[in-house]
This record gives structure tokens, C-alpha cells and sequence, in this order.
């Protein structure tokens, strides 16, 4: 077989100069496969407090800076403080958006009577607890207006207060339902003749458009995007946005996490709406964690693992709060959880809030057909590093490469060497047997494409193991 021409990019065949030119190459330089270091943008509402505008990509390397960009106690806010007590090293951004013209949720926490004997009263606010000493003779509004005053000291809540006859009025500082998911109770200890009564948060109505910060990050290349909305009508529009950049055109594939802590029910209902592969919901009822708090943490985690294969069982959510013993999921509650495109967050030794497996809402194929190609979340990301890995080898090998009989052999045989590194780090396996499967041919109408076939078969997780104990006697 004849060898291949030398060619060069900057030494001209027209030389008549005698003298002896040597130019470099690193086309052959790279042979490594590419690192997966994962981009995290978060999505959620802005206050007016807040020194970035909706709609500004921003780096966010702190839970201070997040508060200053955003305003303190908006639900972007409180994302990226969940996401970095998650995962301290992820590498950051956020989008703001602007409430809509809608209203904010709120509750009352009315105070009666007038202690006979010193206690205390403690009121919980999503996560966070206020401690409010009782003194023989206080009254129901000296006990509101010291509610009040504690509250306002606390700026990262993600409501205000106001105080009035011994009523202290929470309302979300952001407009919208997800205000109506903020869990308010209120206990009095030994403050006898003194009571406390905390109404759920309610009427929090219209929620912003999602699309206006999916515009902003088009084509940013984020991988993982968590949203604080968890609406079917937003996360359609996700769906849409994951499905543009991941396309076979643009190429920037990316998963996104959304968090819930409504009923099971109410989850899959969810889910079935929105089927897609790149979508992914963390279902935690009952925690007094903020939902987008959730959704922050969950996307946080799926950051921390770099190999797209390796599944994300086990990991733990810190800084979520496990909820009481009688919300959380049993045996049979997880198994219609994964059926149904839903992935259950458990609580373990130490009341750590950890993942149980990672699944997509995607359960069907288009014809309403039990699909399983896509159910784990490893799937959709091992193909995305796949389709990189391969395409940045084709890249730097031929950035300016003539088609001839000869090219075909060579990106074949770059891509056989890409499967097999990938075969190394059990990305993906059984490469030499199904080496017959990988293609590259020209094609048939246009003179100047390639056109391969690359055979993937991925690594699946290892989720389930079998035993069986025979006894003998």
C-alpha cells in the first residue's frame, strides 16, 4: 500500500529558496480522550435588591455572592447556596429571572392570650429556626412585634414580616407558587396561657417564564442546568431547550434537575408530562427544605461526577433537611417512583439525604411504548461524552484535510482508537466485538462528507444484585 503524502500548512510547495524549513505539528499531539469537567447554571427569581439583571449568565463562587447578585432570601439565592453546600467545587453560574406580574404567597402566625409562665416559642421557616423567649406577662403583641424583630434580622428568609394586633403576616419575597411550597409551623413550650397558630403559606399565583433565561444560556454550553420552577408548562419549554442544544446540529448536550417535595402522586403525575431523557426530578416529600433547594442540590451532585457512566446511587444531598419519619418513601413507594420516571432521595445512617438511583422522566417511546434506552441518567450523559470525545479527535486529527480514498481508512481508524480508550476507562465496552459495526464511508451525494457509523455499547450501572442462599443440612 502506497504511503500517504506528507503535507504542510505553512511550508509552500513553490519553494525555490534552497534552505532546510521545518514547521510544527500537534494534530497528533493530543491522544488522550477530553476531560468532563461539568458547567452548572442555575435558574431561578431575582429580587429587586439584587445587583444583576434577569437574564445575566454570572459566575457565582460563594454563598455571599449569590446574595449580593441576586438579592438575600431570593430563590437564586437560596439555589446557590444549597448547590455549593452540595458541592463545594462546582464551577458555577446563575440566571436570574424577574417575578412575573402575579402575587406572593403568605400565611399569618397569630399570637392569643398572655403568658402565665416563661417558655419559649419557636417557629420554623422553611429550614431555618427562631427561637423567641417568653416572659411571665408578655402579651400576644409583645410577643409579634419580638417575632417581628427576629425575623427582620434574618435577611437570607425567604419571606418578610410585618406585625400588626398581634398578627405577624409572612409573605414570599418572590411572587409565584412555588411561595405556596415555603413550610411555616409554630410551637409554644411551657409558655403557659400564651398560644401561637401559623397558617400555610397560600394564594402565591404566576410564575415567570422560564424561556427567557433558556434564551440567555442557548449557546453557553452549560451541562447540568437546575430550575427552580417545576411547573409542567416551564418544564416543557426545558425540554424543548435540552432537546435544540443536544441536537445532532449544535451539540452541546446538557441534563437538567428539577426538585419536588409534594406527593408521590403528584411527582409521577409530573413526569409523565414532560418524558423526556434529559430531564431528571428528585423527589424528596415532606422536607422542609426549599424545593428549588432541592432541585439545586440534586443538580449539584450530578456536577460532582465527571465519569458520565458511573452511577450517582448513594450520593448524599448536603445541606437538605430528611423528612419526618411518616413522609418518607418506603420499598414499594421507590419502585412506582422509578417506573414512572421519577428518582427517590432516601434518608440514611446520620440523617443524610441521599440519592437512591438516578432515572429521566423519559419512560415511553413515542408511539406510548415502555422505552427503557434512556431511563438512567448515565445513559444520555455517557452518549454526550461519546459524541465529544469522538468528535474532538476528528477535530484536531483533520482540521484541514483533503477527502481522497485514503481519508476514510484514517478517521476510521482514529475513531476504532477513541472507543478503545473509552473501552479503558469502562465508558463504554465490548469495542473489538463489534469493530465489524463501525463505518466511515463517503457519501453518496455529497463529494465532500464522511459519513460514519459508531457502534456504543455503554456501560450500564450495576443497581441490582440477586442471590440465592441454598441451605443444606
Amino acid at each position: 500500500m502506497a504511503s500517504p503524502n506528507i503535507s504542510f500548512d505553512s511550508i509552500p510547495s513553490s519553494i525555490r529558496k534552497p534552505g532546510k524549513y521545518i514547521e510544527f505539528n500537534t494534530k497528533l499531539a493530543v491522544r488522550t480522550l477530553p476531560g468532563n469537567l461539568q458547567k452548572l447554571v442555575l435558574i431561578g427569581q431575582r429580587l429587586a435588591t439584587g445587583s444583576v439583571l434577569a437574564g445575566v449568565p454570572t459566575d457565582v463562587f460563594s454563598d455571599a455572592d449569590a446574595g449580593a447578585f441576586f438579592g438575600r432570601g431570593s430563590h437564586l439565592h437560596s439555589m446557590a447556596a444549597a448547590a455549593l453546600a452540595a458541592n463545594p467545587y462546582l464551577q458555577l453560574s446563575c440566571v436570574a429571572l424577574d417575578d412575573a406580574v402575579g402575587t406572593a404567597a403568605s400565611c399569618t402566625v397569630t399570637f392569643t392570650g398572655t403568658a402565665t409562665a416563661a417558655g419559649t416559642i419557636t417557629l420554623w421557616i422553611a429550614d431555618c429556626r427562631v427561637d423567641l423567649p417568653v416572659s411571665v406577662g408578655d402579651t400576644a403583641a409583645t410577643e409579634a412585634t419580638a417575632l417581628k424583630a427576629a425575623l427582620d434580622a434574618l435577611p437570607d428568609l425567604p419571606v418578610s414580616a410585618i406585625a400588626a394586633a398581634g398578627v405577624v403576616t409572612l409573605t414570599a419575597k418572590n411572587k409565584g407558587t412555588l411561595g405556596n411550597q415555603i413550610k411555616v409551623s409554630a410551637s409554644a413550650w411551657q409558655a403557659t396561657g400564651l398560644t401561637v397558630v401559623a397558617t400555610p403559606m397560600a394564594a402565591g399565583a404566576t410564575d415567570p417564564d422560564l424561556q427567557t433565561a433558556l434564551s440567555a444560556i442557548f449557546s453557553a454550553g452549560h451541562h447540568v442546568i437546575g430550575t427552580s420552577l417545576n411547573d409542567s408548562a416551564n418544564l416543557t419549554k426545558l425540554r424543548t431547550h435540552l432537546d435544540n442544544v443536544s441536537a445532532a446540529l449544535e451539540q452541546r448536550g446538557a441534563v437538567a434537575a428539577y426538585g419536588f417535595t409534594g406527593t408521590l402522586a403528584a411527582s409521577t403525575t409530573l413526569a409523565t408530562t414532560i418524558n423526556s431523557g434529559r430531564i431528571t426530578c428528585a423527589l424528596l416529600p415532606g422536607t422542609i427544605s426549599l424545593p428549588w433547594e432541592v432541585a439545586a442540590a440534586y443538580a449539584a451532585v450530578i456536577a460532582f461526577e465527571e465519569d458520565p457512566a458511573r452511577p450517582l446511587n448513594t450520593l448524599a444531598l448536603t445541606g437538605i433537611v430528611a423528612p419526618p419519619l411518616a413522609n418518607r418513601l418506603g420499598r414499594t413507594e421507590q419502585e412506582n417512583a422509578l417506573n414512572n420516571g421519577v428518582t427517590p432521595l432516601e434518608v440514611g445512617p446520620g440523617e443524610k439525604v441521599h440519592i437512591v438511583r438516578a432515572v429521566t422522566t423519559y419512560t415511553k417511546d413515542p408511539q406510548g411504548i415502555i422505552d427503557i434506552s434512556l431511563f438512567d441518567l448515565t445513559t444520555i450523559r455517557t452518549l454526550d461524552y461519546v459524541r465529544r470525545a469522538c468528535r474532538d479527535r476528528i477535530s484536531l486529527r483533520f482540521p484541514r484535510e483533503k477527502l481522497s480514498q485514503r481519508t476514510a481508512p484514517r478517521v476510521w481508524s482514529e475513531l476504532f482508537d477513541v472507543l478503545t480508550k473509552l473501552e479503558e476507562l469502562e465508558i463504554v465496552e465490548l469495542v473489538t466485538e463489534n469493530k465489524g459495526k463501525l463505518l466511515v464511508e463517503r457519501d453518496s451525494q455529497d463529494p465532500n462528507r464522511l459519513n460514519a457509523r459508531i457502534p456504543c455499547d455503554v456501560v450500564n450501572g450495576l443497581h441490582v444484585f440477586a442471590g440465592r442462599i441454598d441451605l443444606y443440612l
